[in-house]
């Protein structure tokens, strides 16, 4: 294995552990606060990894040309599939950039995060498991795809069973003034 191939290849698994950790803390935080923030690090742990798999991979694998890129992309598709199309490495981007802006907005502080719409986050947790899942069950194969397609209903096990928890730990004064003002 070259050099290229390990770098591109641990990134992007660092990037999984990154998401499973994450979201895996932050669903069974339960609004505990140091739990959120071992969830956020080990987010932003995968969100610079992804970061680093896509520049090795297109480094590596297509001397920065998207053009090669979307290429091979429509020939792994095609190869899959049948279907010559190219159009999922937009998909990835979408990944990336949906990552970063998620970043973003958990790094801005936990009770914003933690307090987002419902809907929202059930799309973007549905879409990343939609990722994995193809790029783990669908385009793997052997001890790779049976990790991916345990991660991808560990996840989606978590999302189903995670308490509507909207808000972190609140301090006495706040639970009185709320039980107080809304009873």
């Amino acid at each position: 294995m070259s050099k290229g191939e390990l770098l591109t290849r641990v990134t992007i698994w660092v990037a999984l552990a990154g998401y499973a950790i994450g979201a895996s803390f932050y669903l069974l935080s339960r609004g505990r606060r140091r739990w959120d923030e071992v969830a956020r690090t080990a987010w932003t742990v995968g969100c610079v990894s992804i970061l680093i798999h896509v520049a090795c991979a297109f480094h590596y694998y297509h001397n920065w040309s998207h053009a090669a890129a979307y290429r091979e992309t429509a020939r792994q598709t095609a190869e899959l599939t049948g279907f010559d199309w190219g159009g999922g490495l937009f998909i990835n981007y979408a990944l990336v950039a949906g990552w970063i802006i998620d970043l973003i907005w958990w790094r801005r502080g936990l009770d914003a995060y933690r307090n987002r719409p419902t809907w929202l986050a059930a799309i973007w947790q549905g879409f990343l498991i939609f990722i994995i899942f193809n790029a783990t069950v669908v385009f793997k194969t052997g001890p790779l795809r049976w990790i991916g397609l345990g991660l991808c209903l560990w996840i989606a096990i978590l999302w189903l069973r995670a308490p509507a928890t909207k808000t972190l730990e609140r301090s006495e004064d706040e639970l009185i003034f709320k039980k107080h003002f809304w009873d």
